[in-house]
Parts: C-alpha cells; sequence; structure tokens
C-alpha cells in the first residue's frame, strides 16, 4: 500500500511523505503507483522549475519513498499559490483513494 501523509504547521501545508509501493498490479503496470508518481512530479516541477522555488523533493526508488517540503518564508502570493497546489495533490490523492481504498492511504499530520 501507498501511504501520503501531509505535513502540517497550523493551518500551512508544509509537504508530504509518500512511502510504499501500492501493490495493484506488478511493478511498471501498477496505475495507482503511477497516478501518484504522475502527479507528485506534476506539483514538484510547478513549484520547482515553473516557480523557480527550492522545495526539498527525496526520492528513494528502493523503499518507493518520496519525501517533499516546501522552503520557508515564501511571500504571500507565492504561498498561496504553493498551499492551492499542495491542496489539489491531498483532494486528487483523497480521491484516487476513493476508488482504490486497497492500495493507496492519505493522512495528515
Amino acid at each position: 500500500m501507498t501511504t501520503v501523509t501531509f505535513l502540517t504547521e497550523e493551518a500551512r501545508i508544509i509537504g508530504f511523505d509518500a512511502i510504499g509501493h501500492s501493490g495493484y498490479a506488478e511493478e511498471g503496470e501498477d496505475i495507482v503507483c503511477a497516478a501518484v508518481t504522475s502527479a507528485v512530479r506534476l506539483v514538484d516541477a510547478t513549484i520547482n522549475d515553473v516557480m523557480g522555488l527550492c522545495a526539498s523533493v527525496k526520492v528513494n526508488e528502493k523503499d518507493g519513498s518520496i519525501a517533499f517540503r516546501l522552503p520557508g518564508g515564501l511571500a504571500s502570493e507565492t504561498e498561496f499559490a504553493c498551499q492551492n497546489l499542495l491542496t489539489g495533490l491531498m483532494v486528487y490523492l483523497a480521491e484516487l483513494h476513493d476508488e482504490y481504498p486497497e492500495n493507496i492511504e492519505v493522512m495528515e499530520a
């Protein structure tokens, strides 16, 4: 199962940890893992490459984990955009959980 934990400080999402393979299908054919990876990469590319921020992204392919952390001290407009992206990711993954409850879990910490 893939577990995605969104990390918060007060009302701010500061990042997330995604751990594990979903187990929906064999590696390379797993649509749940592909959906999670694609969504995470989109958020990463938007925040780091398009917006030019330096969010920390650590990927461990052996255990299938991704750790993402926003930088602190963002301007209010930039913070707003990042929070919308991360909230959108959380909603998308929660909807994926509704479709595949045995394969993905979404939590807040």
